[in-house]
């Protein structure tokens, strides 16, 4: 079933003070927007802007949707831009919630199973006043909640609900309630806050700090088959040999394994799916242009290489002699200390198709850790 995130972030922010929104304003060296995207990290992501960010938004490798001038329509253009793509659930989120945790995130995604909206939120727990200057009165707490996002919903009725919806509305619940549906409540938390005034960077800054070590594994595997030439590429560095490598690019098995393998620790698919074989801008390119886009992926998003493995497996040529100029390069592409970066190779005993010496194969492991 297709769940879709749709992060909007086309408001200004004002409150928050700084010369640009607050979903653009650094946190912990990344726009604070970085930090949210990466909540909903292996989702499908739409982003709503502002047209004003788009050079902003540019690198970010999400789906772009242009916000309007209210949250009410910047949200039913996101909805209309998923027509007909097969979506089944959306989950709506505020740019300037960087600290959602994948439990909420995975209640409301639960509840929706039994319910055509689920929004989390907490209750309120302090004594409500009424009045300006002084209390003129007091009000009751008893059933008030504060709404916090995602607020998810069946895509199909979201989609009526705002198209028959006119004028601003507080939230998705709002609109989807005027419309008739019933939205369950789940648990929300206290560090899902929102950025709102300056002093809320600091407090975001310190429940991010606090958290724990992010670590991600990934692995990657890749194949290609000996033809003519004089040379092959491998993790880098030119290998004199009979022959050569065939692939769309210069076909460097073990740098493509090891960029997969950091794709992977970030679920962000593999190389085709960022540099399509189907491009002939790609033809013959370097790899270590694959693995540099792979590197500045994982450091936007906020990790380090732990360290990385990768094993060549060929009867020829030997890649003894030329292991620690392949360590070193593949160190220098990443710009990490040699002893982050393990350059192997082993023969498959004469067996299958390496061992009749008709291509290389490669295997990686990659480790990422949060800054």
């Amino acid at each position: 079933m297709s769940t879709v995130a749709i992060i909007v972030a086309a408001g200004r922010g004002t409150r928050a003070g700084g010369e640009m929104p607050k979903q653009w304003q650094s946190l912990l060296g990344r726009p604070l927007l970085a930090h949210t995207l990466d909540a909903f990290a292996g989702m499908q992501r739409i982003l709503v802007i502002h047209p004003d960010d788009r050079p902003l938004a540019q690198g970010l490798g999400v789906e772009l949707v242009e916000g309007g001038s209210s949250r009410t329509e910047s949200v039913h253009n996101a909805l209309k831009a998923l027509t007909g793509r097969g979506v089944a659930r959306v989950l709506i989120h505020d740019a300037a919630r960087p600290l959602v945790s994948p439990d909420v995130i995975g209640r409301v995604i639960a509840a929706l199973d039994t319910a055509a909206g689920a929004a989390p939120a907490l209750p309120v727990t302090d004594a409500l006043w009424r009045g300006e200057t002084h209390v003129t009165g007091t009000e009751s707490r008893e059933h008030l909640w504060r709404a916090q996002t995602p607020q998810g919903f069946d895509y199909a009725a979201l989609c009526d609900a705002y198209d028959r919806h006119s004028g601003p509305a507080a939230d998705d619940v709002a609109v989807a309630r005027a419309a008739g549906l019933e939205v369950a409540i789940v648990e929300g938390e206290d560090d899902n806050i929102k950025v709102t005034w300056p002093q809320d960077f600091q407090r975001a800054e310190g429940l991010l700090k606090g958290r724990a070590m992010d670590l991600r594994l990934g692995n990657g595997y890749d194949v290609h088959r000996f033809g003519e030439g004089d040379h092959v590429w491998l993790c880098g560095i030119k290998v004199p040999h009979g022959r050569g490598l065939v692939g769309h690019s210069d076909a460097d098995v073990g740098m493509h394994a090891l960029t997969d393998a950091i794709y992977g620790a970030l679920a962000e698919g593999d190389i085709g799916r960022h540099f399509p074989p189907s491009d002939p801008q790609w033809k013959g390119a370097a790899s270590h242009i694959f693995l540099e886009h792979a590197v500045g992926l994982m450091r936007d998003r906020g990790y380090r290489l732990a360290n990385c493995d990768i094993t060549l497996v060929c009867e020829y040529p030997k890649v003894g002699p030329h292991a620690a100029a392949m360590q070193a390069e593949l160190a220098r592409i990443m710009a990490v200390d040699l002893g982050r970066v393990s350059v192997k190779a082993t023969t498959s005993e004469r067996l299958g198709f390496t061992g009749r010496e008709e291509g290389i194969a490669a295997i990686a492991t990659a480790a990422l850790v949060s800054e």
